[in-house]
């Protein structure tokens, strides 16, 4: 099973870029959290496919239904009010209504996003033992550890739709980080190509974390950029030069910076369960990513100890060139990763590759709708697994704390 997060707070997901839908299940959300699908859609819109014009052409309205985890008894009526889930088998139909809002009831959260703009007949070149294999993507690695089997249109499982189940996880922990501590999780993309963005989210906070205002502002500012990034000459740079790309056949890399802000001091661990190793690995796990930098990253190698050291004063830490983690422990400073993708795979110019029974060919792919630059739609699913990560450190936390009172039934 694939299980993101956990153990105290996660997600599993199931289901392929052209199956019926991608199923998830959130597992750990603590009773009593204000669950709004509206708020779920909202961050799944970010995701989906046609999203933005300089990704994938495919284009999904990604809507998501919860059936399960959530309950408002103050009022049952608007509590169903999501989408009508319709099943038609043997001439028979069966519709329900599927939850809008309510509160987490501590027991897992189900929910399902169909998919409705597949088109196999697209990948008809990689079917079977004679498949075409594309360079840099998993079709050799994942026919073969299958011994066959593997659902290949769209990438299968190594698609990513199948990050949906992170966003519809990573919802739920904002919810309820926000809801508790008023922490927000803001992405924005800093590179693309060659091209370097000057204004940066971490530069921002270095000094000082942002009040609601700035925060709501930013938030306004990158939902009407063009790419994403608050660096509004480097997005319209970027824009061009991935259009460009996109014509001659080619891909481009990205670097995206994502950002936790007022996020509760002393979670984490030093060693095994550091927050620092868990976000490493949970953002490196992304899709097409290849470094994860923390803090001042790889910049802290040119610096003396003397200048990289944060100093400390009563009130808290001066700068944040630690990223919000002492080993592996929050400071409550803002929690500050880069991540970088590399160029997406699936591409149009010609390369020398292999079919899946390992004879040479001239790979030319022949149909199929791709980001360009993966880095372009992959910030909401950072932020998410971020949050993810978050939640399971806040609740590990608060299990080694032990209050009697929180166990008396009468």
């Amino acid at each position: 099973m694939e299980i993101l997060g956990g153990p105290n707070f996660g997600v599993a997901g199931a289901g392929e870029s052209h199956g019926p839908g991608i199923s998830s299940i959130v597992f750990g959300c603590p009773a009593g959290i204000r669950i709004e699908r509206a708020q779920i859609q909202h961050f799944l819109d970010r995701r989906r496919p046609g999203s933005n014009k300089h990704g994938t052409p495919r284009n999904e309205p990604d809507q998501v239904i919860l059936t399960g985890g959530v309950f408002d008894d103050s009022d049952h009526e608007a509590m169903l009010q999501g989408p009508t889930l319709e099943i038609q088998a043997a001439e028979k139909t069966t519709a329900v209504q599927t939850y809008s809002s309510g509160f987490s009831t501590g027991e897992p959260i189900a929910a399902f996003v169909p998919t409705s703009s597949s088109k196999s007949k697209h990948y008809q070149q990689f079917s079977g033992d004679e498949g075409s294999v594309r360079p840099g993507h998993t079709d050799l690695v994942k026919h073969h550890q299958s011994m066959g089997f593997v659902d290949y249109r769209g990438g299968g499982r190594s698609s990513y739709r199948s990050a949906i189940s992170d966003v519809v996880a990573g919802s739920i922990a904002r919810a309820m980080l926000t809801q508790k501590f008023e922490t927000h999780f803001i992405s924005n993309i800093v590179q693309v190509g060659n091209l370097k963005a000057s204004t940066t989210l971490s530069s921002q906070f270095d000094t000082a974390d942002p009040n609601a205002a700035t925060i709501a502002a930013i938030e306004k500012t990158l939902s009407e950029s063009e790419i994403y990034s608050i660096d509004a000459d480097f997005a319209r740079n970027a824009a061009d030069l991935i259009m460009e790309t996109r014509k001659q056949g080619d891909s481009l890399g990205g670097v995206v910076e994502v950002v936790a802000v007022n996020v509760p001091a002393l979670i984490g661990a030093p060693l095994y369960n550091s927050l620092k190793l868990r976000l490493m690995g949970s953002l490196g796990g992304l899709h097409a990513v290849r470094a994860v930098e923390i803090g001042a990253g790889n910049d802290v190698v040119t610096r003396l100890g003397s200048q990289n050291n944060d100093a400390i004063r009563n009130e808290g830490y001066a700068t944040n060139h630690h990223g919000g983690m002492l080993g592996g422990v929050t400071t409550g400073r803002p929690v500050v990763a880069r991540v970088a993708f590399k160029p997406t795979s699936t591409i149009h110019t010609a390369q020398q590759s292999v079919r899946k029974d390992l004879s040479e060919i001239e790979f030319q792919l022949e149909k199929g709708r791709h980001d360009p630059c993966v880095a372009v739609r992959a910030g909401v699913a950072l932020e998410s697994r971020m949050a993810i990560e978050i939640a399971n450190a806040v609740l590990t936390h608060q299990a080694g704390r032990i209050h009697a009172d929180d166990f008396k039934l009468f």
